[in-house]
């Protein structure tokens, strides 16, 4: 039995009594919380059975609901050297899938710089000058 929309109050208690021999996750998508990507909403989900076993919980500013994951401005190194700079960085620049952009290493204060390149300008900065420099 497919969901449209969660379940709530008695309807949500009577469903994950049913499907208590599951795990939370299923439980979960089986009353409706599932995200549009499919992702399961776990924190709705607890809080909605939270609420409907009659505890009240802080109202919660939902303005940001409809946003998603935040930028934190924050990334690592993978296990194979790589860094991924995400799509929320990207959108907020203007760069656009194929666009190609200069890597720019700054060794006196331990930055990466990424210059998006125009059919005007190859990349050619004062720190590519100074890297031909050093390596020649």
């Amino acid at each position: 039995m497919e969901v449209n929309t969660p379940l709530v109050n008695e309807a949500l208690l009577k469903r994950a009594r049913d499907l208590s021999n599951n795990s939370p996750d299923q439980v979960a998508k089986a009353c409706g919380y599932v995200g549009p990507s499919g992702r399961v909403l776990k924190k709705a989900f607890l809080r909605a059975l939270v609420e409907a076993k009659g505890f009240t919980t802080p109202a919660v500013d939902r303005s940001n609901a409809a946003r998603g994951r935040q930028a934190e401005y924050r990334t690592r190194v993978h296990g194979n050297g790589n860094l991924l700079v995400g799509n929320a960085y990207t959108k907020r620049l203007g760069l656009v899938p194929g666009q190609e952009c200069r890597i720019e290493l700054h060794k006196e204060t331990g930055t990466i710089w990424l210059r998006p390149l125009d059919d005007d300008n190859e990349g050619n900065s004062e720190s590519d000058r100074e890297d031909q420099a050093a390596e020649a």
